[in-house]
């Protein structure tokens, strides 16, 4: 089969070619069942998704380092080939999505994976909007709902909004009933975000963060943001603090600036903060059972249109690398994704047009 191969870390926006950090293979060997497991699955991929950590994951600068060679990639939707002897939930032809183990990679025409990290997709779902759902909507639930706990009237306050995760923060966060505030650079995405429901937008990029959210909290007589969710760090989160109210929630998503900060633990304490730290992935080994009801809850969600997950370009597996510099030079308005069914000469397009529906 084909495949997104990474033979060495580096660069993965680079021309793909025999030298490059990813290339394709086209000769792949194709997933099998494992005899000494019956709770596996074998996929058809029709949609991966590429995250900001995927990026990062080539680049040797993620958390978990996968062992060289290996395929990037973690979420995914497809369709059931193959189920194994004790599978009882899923059987062939069913539209699926989940995420992968990290010995696995999603970036490939087929996977094979485990059956409590799969997810059945509701019927009439697009399958490239359910494959960019679990890890960038699953880690904002979680943040959002399981820890800063994010009640009716409070204010949030979401920077990189333009983003996978920060547009799903948005949408939760509306239908959790808060007044959020969206952090994005760009007409473009600031009409996404309004169209997204954020009820107010403001551009960072003119260091204006401060006085334009002051000035928004003060027109409707509130006094501060009670939840920060923050994937990007650096000045950003600095200048943010100091919109945050006594007993505000500090949500540690990830660091897209490239620089991470520091938090004054006098501060903290005066202020009574709560900072969360929210790596998404260790709930999966540590606290599955709330990954699970999470994306079951947000599949629920987008199967009656109460959110969506704004695809903003598709790509070819022979486009792999394009689809990396999309993300690493934020252009993104939502979510990337890698449709590994297609060839090169198909893609119309780099923004998603017609799409698999069941």
């Amino acid at each position: 089969m084909r495949a997104v191969v990474c033979r060495k870390i580096g660069d993965p926006t680079e021309a793909m070619s025999e030298s490059s950090a990813i290339y394709v293979n086209e000769e792949q060997p194709r997933p099998t069942l494992s005899s000494s497991s019956g709770t596996s699955l074998r996929v058809r991929v029709v949609a991966a998704s590429v995250n900001f950590a995927t990026v990062l994951t080539v680049e040797g600068k993620y958390q978990e380092r996968p062992k060289l060679p290996f395929i990037p990639g973690s979420d995914y939707a497809g369709i059931v080939i193959e189920v194994g002897r004790e599978v009882t939930d899923f059987n062939p032809g069913d539209a699926v999505c989940g995420v992968v183990d990290s010995n696995s990679g999603t970036l490939a025409e087929e996977i094979v994976t485990e059956v409590d990290r799969t997810y059945k997709v509701p019927k009439g779902v697009d399958l490239v909007q359910a494959g960019g759902l679990p890890v960038a909507f699953g880690t904002s639930h979680v943040a959002l709902v399981h820890r800063a706990h994010l009640q009716v009237g409070q204010v949030l306050l979401v920077l990189g909004a333009g983003g996978g995760v920060g547009t799903a923060a948005v949408q939760i966060g509306k239908i959790c009933g808060a007044i959020v505030i969206a952090a994005a650079r760009g007409q473009e995405k600031a009409k996404l975000l309004k169209d997204l429901g954020a009820d107010y937008v403001v551009d960072p990029s003119d260091g204006g963060l401060i006085k334009s959210v002051q000035a928004f909290l003060k027109s409707k007589n509130l006094k501060g943001v009670d939840v920060l969710y923050d994937p990007v760090g650096g000045k950003l989160f600095k200048d943010s603090m100091k919109l945050l109210k006594w007993g505000a929630h500090i949500l540690i998503i990830g660091f897209a600036s490239g620089e991470i900060p520091s938090i004054p633990a006098n501060i903290v304490l005066v202020k009574n903060w709560t900072v969360h730290g929210l790596y998404w992935g260790s709930y999966l080994q540590h606290k599955p059972e709330v990954v699970q009801e999470s994306i079951q809850e947000l599949l629920e969600m987008l199967g009656k249109g109460t959110l969506r997950v704004n695809v903003s370009h598709t790509f070819s597996l022979d486009q792999a690398n394009q689809a990396f510099a999309t993300i690493q030079q934020r252009q993104v308005m939502g979510k990337v994704m890698i449709l590994p069914g297609e060839k090169l000469d198909d893609m119309n397009s780099t923004t998603t047009g017609a799409i698999s529906k069941l």
